[in-house]
């Protein structure tokens, strides 16, 4: 039965080695599946240079082929953003809310150069301009596949 899942899962894979985990993370994506229909899913861009990040952008693909997926960046030393097509005006407060979130949320993340409220204020105020946002900000996402129903 599909439920509704108001809980957040976290599993514990080997940082770096998604990859070669590949049979127990794909497991874990097929019992999600039976588990939940998302109305939306936000998975990593796939064209991120972390392979962990790819990976997770592949099977999120793989699994849920009928839902809407988006994508997303993250600014980080290898220099991988592309060109988004699909973006989210933002307020001021949405904005600071979402960098305190992050900044506040990986925490294993904080001592990376590339890591600053500064970099994640930066992107949100480079899409906002890449797409006009009246705000200022936006976020900004990839989609691959996007159906409007009538």
């Amino acid at each position: 039965m599909i439920e509704r899942l108001r809980q957040i899962l976290i599993k514990e894979f080997k940082d770096g080695f998604l990859p070669y985990q590949g049979t127990e993370v794909k497991s874990f994506f097929e019992e999600m599946k039976q588990r939940v229909s998302p109305d939306l899913i936000f998975t990593h861009y796939r064209h991120d240079l972390h392979q962990d990040h790819r990976f997770t952008c592949e099977l999120t693909w793989n699994t849920w082929r009928d839902h809407l997926i988006l994508e997303y960046e993250i600014p980080k030393y290898d220099g991988d953003f592309g060109s988004p097509n699909f973006f989210v005006e933002l307020d001021e407060a949405l904005c600071r809310d979402k960098v305190r979130y992050v900044v506040d949320s990986f925490a294993s993340q904080r001592e990376k150069h590339w890591f600053s409220e500064e970099i994640f204020r930066a992107v949100l105020r480079l899409r906002g301009m890449e797409c006009h946002s009246a705000t200022g900000y936006a976020e900004a996402f990839y989609s691959r596949k996007l159906v409007l129903g009538a």
